[in-house]
């Protein structure tokens, strides 16, 4: 099976975003996909065993529990496959880090702006003349 075909399952997809930061127990999975999906435990185990036998997840066992985490060979294949597709949409992301850069910029200046206008010193410190000590 390609590796975009299976993730081209949601389900699937979910399960990886679910173990990606590490191992996790199948039952631990199980609930959280039948709650998200409404599916069988049954269904939940099919996916699991398609993850496993590509190769995009691991499993050890651990006592009576099983752990699965994810393998990230295969991902880097599919990544490999997009590479040839990349230059259609790298461009249009590069321009919009760009002017999300810039907006951050000009926010950060205009709240300097704000600052100093409500507070000019260059300290701090209060700006009116201060009446100077009795003797």
């Amino acid at each position: 099976m390609h590796a975009l075909d299976v993730l081209g399952d949601p389900v699937r997809r979910r399960i990886l975003e679910l173990i990606a930061d590490g191992e996790a127990p199948a039952g631990d999975v199980g609930r959280v996909i039948q709650a998200e999906f409404g599916i069988s435990q049954p269904a939940v185990s099919q996916h699991l065993r398609v993850l496993r036998e590509s190769g995009f997840v691991t499993v050890r066992p651990d006592g009576a529990r099983r752990l699965y985490a994810v393998d990230p060979a295969p991902l880097a294949q599919a990544d490999a496959w997009f590479d040839t597709f990349r230059s259609f949409w790298q461009p249009k992301l590069d321009a919009l880090g760009t002017e999300l850069a810039r907006g951050r910029l000009a926010q950060r200046k205009a709240t300097d702006a704000e600052r100093e206008q409500n507070d000019p010193s260059p300290n701090g410190g209060p700006t009116a003349p201060v009446d100077p000590p009795r003797p």
